[in-house]
């Protein structure tokens, strides 16, 4: 399988020439053999590559840009999807190629047919056929099962939990009910205290009319004695003004006599 990369080599464009040597960097630094082919000097490469690029995979003007990579003649992808996989480890699963033992993506796509199969690469022959003569847990070679015989835990455990759920919910309504009880109780016996209260109203409300007309019989009593003190003054007074008026009549007949 050979990895076809087109490229501009006379673009004018800097980020094209810059997409273009990082996805040719980096395929050297994985030791990938790729063969580069000019679409700017060769029209015959520039066709092929808008030819065979998807069309959902071709910008609004139906123009695919380089870098463009391809399998042989399948379509791997351009530089941003290239740029993802690259990110995700899976770049040899982007160029359609195997990963190299030991690699990442290796260990990566080795979990991954674990998970499926219940089986470790390492475990099958030449023919591909499970190897009997290594050792392999019962949980790994039969995952489905195992992963089974978990979920029916899993549900028996969950209904237990329901049972559970279910008596809780009758003690609550229980305790509900008792509570409800306790409040009619309380209501009744508050009903109860409730004339005992009024009558203590009522006795508070007459001492404070007592009070109040006690209040009002003091006030009157010392207004009367007010008004009989202010009585006996105007009245001495006007005994002392007739005794001086007298005194000075007198007074008048001797110094005419």
């Amino acid at each position: 399988m050979v990895i076809k990369v087109f490229l501009a080599t006379s673009s004018g464009s800097t980020a094209i020439k810059k997409k273009q040597q990082d996805v040719v960097g980096f395929l050297e630094a994985l030791k990938v053999d790729y063969t580069p082919l000019d679409i700017a000097c060769n029209e015959e490469n520039r066709m092929w590559m808008r030819q065979n690029v998807p069309s959902e995979k071709k910008p609004t003007n139906g123009i695919p840009l380089p870098p463009q990579i391809f399998n042989e003649e399948s379509y791997c992808g351009d530089y941003d999807t290239f740029f993802d996989a690259k990110e995700d480890n899976l770049v040899y699963t982007f160029l359609g190629l195997p990963p190299p033992p030991g690699s990442k993506e290796a260990e990566q796509t080795d979990k991954e047919h674990i998970v499926e199969n219940g089986t470790h690469a390492a475990e099958t022959n030449e023919d591909g056929n499970l190897d009997d003569s290594i050792d392999v847990p019962v949980e790994e070679r039969n995952g489905h099962a195992h992963e089974e015989e978990e979920e029916e835990e899993e549900q028996a455990a969950g209904e237990e939990e329901e049972g559970e759920g279910g008596e809780e919910e009758e003690l609550e309504e229980v305790a509900e009910g008792e509570a409800a009880d306790d409040e009619a109780t309380e209501g009744e016996t508050a009903g109860d205290e409730a004339p005992a209260e009024d009558d203590g109203e009522e006795e508070e409300e007459a001492v404070e009319e007592t009070d109040e007309v006690t209040e009002d019989t003091e006030g009157r009593a010392m207004e009367e004695e007010q008004e009989e003190a202010d009585e006996d003054r105007e009245e001495e007074e006007a005994e002392v003004q007739e005794e001086e008026e007298e005194d000075v009549e007198e007074t008048q007949e001797e110094e005419a006599e």
